[in-house]
């Protein structure tokens, strides 16, 4: 069945009902100063479960007394309950938990996504956490440092320089262009270092075989629907792009959002050459994720946008479905004559967790509860591990993760390799959790790791609100540059198209938007 999806600023009747439902209100901020009501919530056990949503890319959910449940309460002395959400891009994740809201059903912990988190601040549906967590959860004050509050405090939707959102942070630039290095060996070509090199790399990979299966079935490069995880195309030009959004940077001494810039005129032109050449995959902008990973896990994808340390996944299925053992490496940013380019580094990524604001002091005393414990760095290789036998076995006193496997593996909800990471401790983990037979895959991750930091620039807009998009859905949802940019890489508009998406932009609401960008830029500048 597919489910329409609710807009984010048109939650508001939705949220209002939610919150005079009982989910608590703004009155009710700092009820959880004083002490919950004995076993309001908790079991005999004098545990207390708790339904916290995050992304779940196809593992199994968390169900009460399950291994995963009963680790958590454990490690953690609270109940992990979380029900089977796929993800999908984000998309099917924010429908059911629109449906939920809606329903006066909301999580009590979860991670919010495409800016929710503003109107659920709003309407007092998500607790106020800036006096909460220093007495409650001081372990999440103590790991994110000083600056990144102050930012969130300044992107607080009421105007009050509250906190109703811990950020994630990535400390590194995770996402990256990757290359069959092993590919370019076998046709004797050398790491592309400018744009023609790319190209003729791309010719290569597309005329000459080189999974070697004799059937020239190789897709030189790609991407996924919406324009999306393609940003190696877009970098090379200086596009600030995240994951395939267009974001936000300096152009001309002025922040300015990416997608209106000659920069991405310039782009849009080489990536609609590369499809009319059959350089890239001719259904990248149909591809969803599932789809997009099996072509390269079939040993197909040449050329693919991604986080570097991931490549054991890709790098594992093709050796089980092909028996081959290839190498994906980082690809250096081409050089393009007139352009500066990088891989996009946002430090700040979206929010990582908001608290369901209620009136039962135990759910909420929980939550924060596990939000300490969560964050308290003793913890972090044992809940990275997960459930032994499950997620990782031992052997010889060394604890090593298991492969991926959806159809026996409980999602990992709580995860601080997914919401706080420096490069150390992402190469660390995986150094120190490796077996023997991985190795060979996931040494190319932590190899990885160190070469992308070489092209990444942290951007202008890194860490900036939804709230500038208010009133302009479509702006924030990308649903005009979607339009063009799809019809300008299949051909279907010429480039000077692009000039008509700009002028539509601004006057749809852009030339607010970016008022609005540039003001919030200006205060956190201070």
């Amino acid at each position: 069945m597919v489910i329409k999806k609710i807009g984010v600023l048109a939650l508001t009747g939705a949220l209002a009902a939610t919150v005079l439902a009982g989910c608590g209100s703004n009155t009710d901020k700092n009820a959880a100063s004083s002490s919950p009501a004995a076993g309001q919530s908790a079991n005999a056990e004098g545990i207390v479960d708790l339904e916290v949503w995050d992304g779940n890319t196809g593992f199994k959910p968390i169900t009460k007394g399950s291994k995963l449940y009963d680790f958590y309460k454990e490690k953690l002395g609270v109940g992990v309950i979380q029900p089977y959400v796929e993800w999908n891009g984000g998309t099917n994740y924010l429908n059911q938990l629109n449906l939920k809201i809606a329903a006066n059903e909301m999580p009590d912990l979860f991670q919010p996504v495409q800016g929710i988190e503003d109107s659920l601040a709003k309407n007092g549906a998500i607790a106020d956490l800036t006096d909460l967590l220093p007495k409650y959860a001081p372990n999440v004050m103590a790991v994110i440092p000083k600056e990144v509050w102050d930012v969130v405090k300044a992107n607080d939707p009421t105007g009050q320089g509250r906190i109703y959102y811990i950020p994630s942070i990535v400390d590194y630039g995770r996402e990256t262009g990757l290359i069959r290095k092993d590919w370019l060996d076998k046709l004797n070509l050398p790491m592309p270092k400018t744009q023609d090199d790319y190209v003729k790399a791309l010719e290569a990979f597309r005329d000459k075989d080189p999974n070697g299966n004799g059937l020239k079935d190789e897709l030189p490069t790609g991407g996924r629907e919406q324009a999306a995880w393609m940003d190696h195309l877009f970098a090379m030009y200086g596009v600030a792009m995240f994951e395939g959004k267009p974001d936000w940077d300096v152009y001309d001494g002025k922040l300015t959002y990416s997608a209106v810039t000659p920069n991405m005129k310039a782009a849009l032109e080489f990536v609609a050459k590369l499809y009319k050449d059959g350089l890239m995959d001719k259904e990248s902008l149909l591809n969803n994720k599932a789809k997009w990973e099996g072509k390269n896990d079939s040993n197909l994808v040449g050329n693919y946008f991604h986080w570097e340390e991931s490549v054991f996944e890709r790098l594992e299925n093709i050796n089980k479905n092909k028996g081959v053992k290839g190498d994906y490496s980082v690809l250096p940013i081409p050089e393009v004559p007139g352009f500066k380019g990088f891989y996009t580094l946002k430090k700040m990524g979206p929010p990582a967790w908001v608290v369901k604001n209620t009136k039962d002091q135990t759910k909420l005393m929980a939550s924060l509860k596990l939000l300490n414990n969560m964050y308290d760095k003793k913890n972090w290789n044992t809940l990275f591990l997960g459930v032994e036998g499950m997620h990782y076995t031992m052997k010889d006193g060394k604890a090593t993760k298991l492969p991926e496997d959806k159809s026996t593996q409980e999602n990992l909800a709580i995860n601080p390799y997914l919401y706080f990471a420096t490069a150390d401790f992402s190469a660390d983990l995986y150094k120190s959790t490796t077996s023997e037979d991985r190795k060979w895959a996931v040494d190319q991750g932590i190899r990885n790791i160190t070469e992308a930091q070489k092209y990444v620039k942290t951007i202008a807009g890194d860490g900036m609100p939804a709230s500038v998009y208010e009133g302009f859905a479509d702006i924030n949802n990308r649903t005009l540059y979607v339009e063009y940019a799809t019809k300008i890489i299949l051909g279907q508009y010429p480039i000077s198209k692009f000039d008509e998406f700009v002028d539509k932009w601004n006057k749809s609401g852009g030339e607010e938007v970016t008022k609005r960008a540039n003001e919030w830029y200006a205060k956190v500048k201070k």
